[in-house]
């Protein structure tokens, strides 16, 4: 039976002992001396080489060998060999990575780490930020390691490192030591400016200040998170500042002129030119984040809503935002942004209309028309759907339980300073094959993996703590996040693909369903348990936009069953032609996802855009089957000759007859043209179902 080897990269390699004594001559060469056969037969006979042992294991029996032999300075001389040899491949990986970045068709394919289409252009600033991204993976991965020891013992840490180079599980976003994604409260920043986070600038006390420092805010706060910053106050405190400015009043006379300048500019173009300043600004690259722009996420709220997280909330000098003038402010931006994006390709602010259902429809009979209506005018946006407001969808799928509504600030910040701290993956499709195999109870193991993974994430919030202690986590100390409601996530990945290599149809029956809910319940179950007042964890099924690529890859290469080229992020094949809408809402409804704490997050895929009535029934439909976070995505067509962009799925440019075309889709959270994809993940969204939908398939 052959014998396997971990390499440096998690790949497994027939064991070769040729290459050993090779090493082994080369130190005693440097020595000035050789090594006999007898003397190459005693140091190999003090090696005990087992199936899956690593490279690294090896090399460090070796080195205790020559010492134990009493080759003292071969030993030394083997050590310098192998530092010298480690020093040199990683030279020739950075150059090798360097070359084939430069080669590569755009900067998400050319990434080795984190294939993000959110980096639009490749030019030497993308390449500087993704140089030293494999000594963070080490230094992180060193980091954990440590304190996993130190908390649970070497074997569970080699057991946890096991697993991730055997890709079990991935660690997201290794590649940055900053917390991964956070929804803040902007209170501290009405207080005192961004001072307490290393900036020198006051609070804002007006319309324009408020604008730019907003601005400034946000880059400084993301410039602290590998993720998203979500500002779900946003629009609720540029409208505080309009009113300041023009009284509350202000949406009721919106044509009143009120510049006296030559560009005689009223209240509504005052306020739209605030929009594109923010917007255009936060769209733009930025160093800080590898030369890509800010995931920025907004929340827009309907009446019931917004009353239940902001009801009791005050400004600093004790006045109640005023739900009229807001209500009339996020419909003019959704309108605004959705006509921008007419003008130019704008990425961000990711937005979430927050809806709260009763009886099986919205219970905000006007946002739920409204609602619809944009849907119906091309726009593109998340709808959050919850029975009720106890929790707040604040990022591209991530759902936050915040039972406790008044957690933040006592003058209330409406319980909206959440997020994730930190997200472990568990490759789903993997872990079952290898239990079956093994003849063991998938979820047996699927316990035993997630088990180790919560005692990962508990070493990472140690370590987190420890950063705070030391006074680098300024975002905590100053309150724009609460540390402790901040989530330790559980992702998961593979779903689909390990169902179906069970023989389990992906589609809405009793087998399914158990399958979902056993895992995923598995996964829960774990998640209370390891819960405590200081530390709580959630499930989500995360985005997968550059490791859904890699678990098929890497599943594919070690001869596990692979059925496509990237993972999915759904309950449904996303190239599944028998699904219509209503089957995907079900495959999205209240039995799929009731033990997903983190989210999920449907894309219903359209080949064009429906009535404001047919949108209005899928909210109905939403509500009745508990899907209670999705969107629809018509890809937009965007000519490059012309520039024009059109919000229908076209096979020719309407104004200059080009056929030189590209799309805008959502990649997986964020609207993005289909060329800035990675390769890999062009390739899937090809396969992408865009369905046609009829009025029968829009009722309940």
């Amino acid at each position: 039976m052959e014998t396997h080897i971990i390499k440096r990269d998690g790949k497994s390699e027939i064991f070769s002992i040729d290459k050993i004594k090779n090493a082994i001559n080369k130190a005693f060469i440097a020595s000035g001396t050789f090594a006999t056969e007898e003397t190459m037969a005693a140091i190999i006979s003090r090696l005990r080489i087992h199936d899956g042992i690593s490279v690294e294991e090896i090399q460090n029996q070796v080195e205790v060998a020559l010492m134990a032999e009493g080759y003292y300075q071969v030993a030394k001389n083997y050590m310098i060999y192998r530092y010298r040899h480690t020093k040199d491949r990683e030279t020739m990986d950075k150059l090798d990575f360097l070359m084939n970045y430069c080669n590569a068709s755009n900067a998400a394919t050319g990434s080795k780490y984190d294939a993000n289409a959110n980096v639009e252009k490749k030019n030497i600033a993308t390449l500087i930020g993704e140089l030293p991204k494999s000594n963070y993976i080490r230094l992180n991965r060193r980091m954990l390691t440590d304190r996993i020891e130190k908390m649970f013992g070497k074997e569970l840490a080699d057991k946890y490192m096991a697993l991730l180079k055997q890709h079990f599980i991935y660690k997201n976003d290794e590649t940055s030591l900053a917390n991964y994604c956070a929804s803040i409260t902007m209170y501290p920043w009405l207080l005192e400016g961004t001072k307490a986070i290393g900036g020198n600038a006051t609070p804002p006390t007006n319309l324009k200040s408020f604008c730019g420092g907003f601005i400034n805010m946000v880059f400084m706060v993301s410039s602290m998170l590998s993720g998203a910053c979500a500002t779900p106050e946003f629009l609720m405190y540029m409208n505080y500042f309009i009113g300041k400015e023009y009284g509350n009043d202000y949406y009721l006379h919106a044509d009143k002129v009120v510049d006296l300048s030559k560009r005689q500019r009223t209240i509504d173009k005052v306020i739209t030119d605030c929009f594109e300043q923010v917007v255009y600004s936060i769209n733009q690259p930025t160093g800080a984040r590898n030369f890509q722009s800010v995931f920025w996420n907004i929340s827009y709220y309907d009446r019931y809503y917004f009353e239940s997280i902001f009801g009791e909330f005050r400004f600093p000098d004790g006045e109640k935002p005023d739900w009229d003038s807001l209500n009339w402010l996020q419909k003019r931006f959704m309108k605004w942004f959705n006509a921008e994006r007419l003008r130019s390709v704008l990425t961000f602010p990711v937005e979430t209309m927050a809806l709260l259902s009763e009886n099986g429809d919205v219970k905000d009979k006007e946002y739920a028309d409204f609602t619809a209506e944009m849907y119906a005018e091309g726009h593109s946006f998340f709808t959050y759907l919850s029975d009720n407001a106890d929790s707040l969808a604040s990022c591209c799928r991530l759902r936050n339980e915040i039972t406790d509504n008044g957690f933040s600030y006592t003058l209330g910040a409406g319980g909206v300073s959440t997020g994730s701290k930190s997200v472990l993956t568990i490759n789903l499709n993997r872990t079952v094959q290898y239990a079956v195999r093994q003849g063991m109870s998938y979820l047996t193991y699927i316990e035993e993996v997630v088990d180790l993974m919560h005692k990962v994430q508990l070493a990472y919030n140690e370590n987190l703590k420890r950063l705070q202690e030391e006074g680098l986590l300024p975002l905590f100390d100053s309150g724009f996040i609460n540390i402790n409601r901040q989530y330790l996530t559980i992702g998961v990945n593979g779903l689909v693909e390990a169902a179906e290599f069970l023989g389990i149809s992906i589609s809405d029956n009793e087998q399914y369903t158990k399958f979902v809910q056993d895992v995923l319940g598995t996964i829960e179950r774990l998640n209370k348990q390891y819960r405590t007042k200081e530390v709580m964890f959630n499930c989500e099924m995360i985005p997968a936009e550059n490791v859904g690529v890699k678990h098929a890859k890497w599943d594919k290469e070690d001869g596990y069953v692979v059925p496509r080229d990237c993972y999915n992020s759904y309950f449904y094949i996303v190239e599944d032609h028998s699904l219509n809408v209503l089957d995907r809402f079900r495959l999205h409804g209240r039995k799929y996802v009731e033990h997903l704490t983190g989210g999920s997050a449907l894309h219903c895929n359209l080949e064009e855009h429906l009535s404001k009535a047919q949108y209005r029934n899928l909210l109905r439909v939403a509500a009745q089957e508990g899907t209670n976070y999705f969107t629809f995505n018509i890809p937009n067509t965007v000519c490059n000759d012309c520039g024009h962009i059109d919000k229908r799925y076209l096979h020719k440019c309407p104004v200059c007859g080009s056929e030189n075309l590209d799309y805008l889709t959502r990649i997986i959270g964020y609207l993005k043209r289909i060329s800035n994809f990675s390769e890999a993940r062009q390739q899937e969204a090809s396969r992408r179902y865009y369905a046609h939908v009829d009025n029968a398939q829009c009722n309940a």
